[in-house]
């Protein structure tokens, strides 16, 4: 790896581009390395992990809407959409869109945590409409997807956007710029113009995970990844693109992060070094923000622990910086605390998420979210109880540059009307690459069964699952075999009409 050092220049000094950081990223996008069979697996596990999280929420209202939208672009030769009958194509920007969506509905994917935050899935579903609609074969989406991991998790390392209020998907336009770049097979220079202009273009404030969360948190990286593929269009034609988008007087860094003395650290592999970035990256067990996936192990492990959860006075969570100031009490949010909050708003309520994780012992994708459940009086009572805290030593180990010692995890004492307090506490969740049961292909498997089940017949299930595994031999044109049907009559439809 080589740590780039990243820093504003005013304009009346040249920067050559092969010193910017998008020209970086394109070398990376068009070198030729050998990709790692670990990589390769993982990347089927990623696939395959989407597909279960996008056919589960295949009937949430966010995602009928993005359908439907998707569905008034029909094109001859284009991508699928998750549920429909792989006769019928779109516009694969549309499709990426649609399917974007649907993955992030129940944010129930993998995720990356550093100087930013991150779910580096949601290259996936771009990258597989750009592939389907340009015919090409499983082993360039596995150097595609590779790629975009690769770009996503190393900015996510370097740049720090939520200080600034900026939404995270400003990395994730120019990785999933970089990734079709691989997989089309295009010239560094036109991957370095795709990558500025993807970024100039995402760009939008953390709003979107603030307050009353709404359903743009599902839309917004599915909005990321049609805006990088349009992008990549408009370059391919001959366009270019502000520069340096990230170095220049006027720059995303310069006017948006930390400003003109800024200096950001971005590690990247060297050209042709494997990129196995990927392999850092961590799935959920739990549909919640991934900084709550611990603390659900810990809540079933202290239920344990207590005989009468009425006797509990009041409940202290040691954490992060980012968990704390994020999904805590830190954030200032009052609708974190509110029973009539947004399923949005819920799943970034470490509160809410750690109350109804000890009174249940377990957690559901759908049942722990309900409104009866939110509403439930010893619920609110636990919930209401709970209050979290920085600890210096939790934001240091959150922030380890070693993935094997990097934390998610809290302290949690729980104070008893006797005075009796009982503490427990955990670094990572139990599914995490070096947790206690880190997730293998089987599990993966499971939780696509899981999700899918009374929504895909056995057939349509066990076809996909073969399908998948055998990603790197499909051939070109054979890419759409990716997608899932779902019975017609299982599909809802949002009839209201919009401008399409």
């Amino acid at each position: 790896m080589i740590v780039h050092k990243v820093k504003v220049f005013p304009s009346k000094i040249h920067l050559p581009k092969k010193n910017q950081l998008a020209w970086k990223i394109a070398e990376i996008a068009s070198d030729k390395a050998k990709l790692n069979k670990d990589a390769i697996e993982m990347v089927i596990n990623r696939i395959i992990d989407n597909a279960s999280v996008a056919v589960a929420s295949i009937n949430r209202s966010s995602v009928i809407s993005s359908r439907e939208m998707a569905l008034k672009h029909s094109r001859k030769n284009g991508a699928t959409l998750f549920g429909i009958n792989n006769k019928f194509k779109f516009d694969c920007e549309w499709a990426a869109w649609s399917n974007g969506t649907a993955v992030r509905e129940l944010d129930f994917h993998d995720t990356f945590l550093a100087a930013d935050y991150s779910h580096p899935g949601d290259n996936i579903p771009p990258l597989i409409s750009v592939a389907q609609q340009n015919k090409k074969s499983g082993l360039d989406l596995l150097r595609g997807i590779i790629t975009a991991y690769e770009v996503q998790v190393n900015l996510v390392k370097g740049i720090c956007l939520h200080k600034h209020k900026v939404d995270h998907i400003a990395h994730l336009g120019p990785s999933v710029a970089a990734g079709i770049g691989t997989m089309l097979r295009l010239n560094t220079e036109t991957i370095y113009q795709s990558v500025q202009q993807a970024l100039h273009t995402t760009i939008s404030t953390r709003q979107s995970r603030k307050g009353e969360i709404s359903s743009w948190k599902a839309y917004a990286p599915a909005h990321a990844g049609k805006l990088a593929i349009e992008a990549v269009d408009r370059v391919m034609r001959g366009e270019g693109a502000p520069s340096p988008i990230y170095e220049g007087e006027d720059s995303v860094i310069a006017r948006i992060l930390d400003g003109k003395k800024a200096l950001y650290k971005v590690p990247l592999p060297k050209k042709n070094e494997t990129k196995k970035a990927i392999l850092e990256t961590y799935t959920k067990e739990y549909s919640a923000e991934y900084q709550s996936q611990a603390l659900i192990d810990l809540a079933k492990k202290l239920k344990k622990k207590i005989d009468n959860l009425n006797q509990i006075k009041k409940i202290d969570i040691y954490t992060s910086h980012h968990t704390h100031y994020v999904i805590g009490t830190g954030a200032n949010d009052p609708q974190k605390m509110d029973p009539n909050a947004s399923r949005e708003t819920l799943d970034h309520s470490i509160m809410y998420i750690f109350a109804v994780a000890l009174e249940d012992g377990s957690w559901h994708h759908v049942k722990s979210y309900s409104k009866a459940r939110a509403k439930k009086k010893s619920t609110i009572k636990i919930w209401r109880s709970i209050k979290t805290y920085e600890d210096k030593k939790w934001t240091k180990k959150y922030h380890d540059p070693d993935p094997k010692k990097k934390s998610f995890g809290a302290k949690i004492v729980i104070t008893l009307k006797n005075g009796k307090k009982i503490s427990e506490q955990q670094d990572k969740a139990d599914a995490h690459p070096y947790g206690s049961r880190p997730f293998k292909r089987q599990n993966y498997i499971k939780k696509f069964l899981t999700l899918t089940e009374n929504i895909l017949d056995k057939k349509e299930s066990n076809r996909f699952l073969k399908t998948v595994q055998s990603l790197k031999k499909l051939k070109a044109g054979q890419l759409d075999k990716l997608n899932i049907e779902v019975k017609k009559s299982k599909i809802k439809r949002n009839l209201k009409k919009g401008i399409f």
